[in-house]
């Protein structure tokens, strides 16, 4: 039987290509749109805001707690443009690849945390799924705003 790892970075490679075109489509965006807040949608409701957010949240869940890096949190004016980005989640694949050696053996590591005050754990595995399915969620809204904008968006989905 293939390992787990195998499948996991067959997974985060299926992840990582609707994202290329998501980014590739938000080249197509004015810098003004990219930027623009819409109150209608939470994190900030800008297109950059939601990327940026999604970026906080590997960095949260997967450097902060699956690797045990102290790091300093990406703030949504730090990023102007969609090459900024795409600069920003090459830091975010690179914990990945980081983060995914460690699931050779996804049970051996419990992840502990607390979220508003209530503590909780996880396994490796579901620090992993969680970060990915989080970032789909994130790119429909992106795409909702988008469309807001008057654009028409791009499929983005894993099977296209």
């Amino acid at each position: 039987m293939e390992s787990v790892l195998k499948y996991v970075k067959e997974q985060y490679e299926l992840v990582r290509e609707p994202r290329k075109v998501l980014f590739h489509y938000c080249k197509t965006i004015s810098a003004i749109d990219f930027v623009n807040e819409n109150s209608s949608f939470g994190r900030g409701g800008s297109i950059r805001n939601l990327l940026v957010h999604v970026a906080n949240i590997y960095e949260f869940w997967i450097a902060e707690h699956g690797l045990n890096k102290n790091i300093i949190f990406t703030t949504y004016d730090s990023k102007e443009s969609i090459t900024q980005i795409i600069e920003l989640f090459d830091g975010v694949d690179n914990m990945m690849y980081e983060f995914i050696e460690l699931l050779e053996n996804p049970g051996a590591k419990e992840i502990y945390y607390d979220i508003n005050g209530v503590k909780n754990s996880g396994s490796l595995l579901k620090l992993f799924t969680h970060v990915i399915t989080h970032e789909f969620h994130h790119k429909g809204q992106i795409l909702s705003i988008s469309r807001h904008l008057g654009y028409t968006p791009v499929d983005t989905d894993i099977i296209r």
